[in-house]
């Protein structure tokens, strides 16, 4: 067997398959279908500081190759999730990371605050896809300004492994990751969703209630691949790649574009089993091909 082990930072992963936040819950819920302990990673669903209920439905739409979706970050608030979540999974054998959104650099900060106390939670997905409120709704992750200021803010309050999940609606992605590497990110995971929209033609309207939604799934992967691929050549820090994969090869373009790890997202709701079979499918290709290491084939295209 191939060595899988790769490091994210100080952050220490058995594998490179991690989930991607707001598909996989907080891992109990697939608990029945994968061995939790075996994956590299878990990023558990969106938190914010307070709670939030979420986009009016309906917030999903399945599309060719993929799905839009609107949800709009529900979840009950920082607290509940250190009093009532927090206990079931601290004990679950892998890195459990934390997604953190927020409307406001404070906002943040005061939530990556809390989750730093937290011993089980070695490190956090910072989400700068977020509304900025004091810009007229404009994420944070659209400018390097925007994303540096939140980055910035976090930390100096947040003291573990730090990563930051870049958007791809961006002209230039590599410049706002060098933004977030300048401002102390350890690691930066790309893509989020792309901004999509589908249309009911028979009522006239959009089939989600905000109208537009993030895109997910295959038919991301070459958009993604190729911008992983751009922010590895941009940055020093470790770059984590997510965007439409759903099988080992998936996964290796990915880690050959530059990516030290990956994320699975979509692809768990059509096969919660997909992050088992892509690891051992990562390891069956290595033998395959006389690699003793995963960080052989990492960054390794022309």
């Amino acid at each position: 067997m191939a060595d899988l082990n790769v490091n994210i930072g100080n952050l220490h992963l058995k594998n490179p398959v991690m989930t991607a936040s707001g598909t996989f819950g907080y891992g109990l819920e697939f608990a029945d279908f994968v061995p939790l302990e075996e994956l590299g990673g878990i990023i558990v669903k969106g938190t914010t500081l307070k709670p939030r209920e979420g986009n009016d439905y309906p917030r999903m739409v399945e599309t060719h190759q993929g799905m839009l979706n609107c949800v709009g970050l529900q979840n009950k608030g920082v607290d509940y999730f250190i009093d009532h979540i927090y206990p079931q999974i601290r004990d679950i054998d892998t890195n459990m990371i934390v997604n953190v959104s927020g409307n406001s650099p404070e906002s943040y900060a005061e939530t990556a605050a809390r989750l730093d106390e937290l011993d089980a939670i070695p490190a956090i997905e910072v989400n700068i896809s977020c509304p900025n409120v004091r810009e007229g709704g404009m994420a944070f992750g659209v400018s390097c300004s925007g994303a540096a200021t939140v980055v910035k803010a976090v930390r100096q309050h947040y003291h573990k492994t730090m990563i930051v999940k870049l958007s791809p609606n961006v002209t230039d992605i590599a410049s706002i990751a060098r933004a977030c590497e300048d401002e102390g990110a350890d690691s930066v995971s790309l893509i989020n969703t792309l901004m999509g929209m589908a249309i009911d033609i028979e009522r006239r309207c959009s089939k989600l209630s905000i109208r537009t939604g993030g895109l997910s799934g295959p038919a991301i992967k070459p958009v993604a691949v190729r911008m992983v691929n751009d922010v590895a050549k941009a940055v020093k820090i470790p770059v984590i790649g997510l965007g439409g994969i759903s099988t080992a090869e998936d996964a290796i373009e990915f880690l050959m574009a530059g990516a030290t790890a990956i994320q699975i997202g979509t692809a768990n709701f059509i096969d919660p089993q997909v992050t088992l079979k892509v690891r051992n499918g990562i390891n069956d290709w290595l033998d395959k091909h006389g690699c003793k290491s995963v960080t052989e084939i990492i960054n390794c295209i022309e």
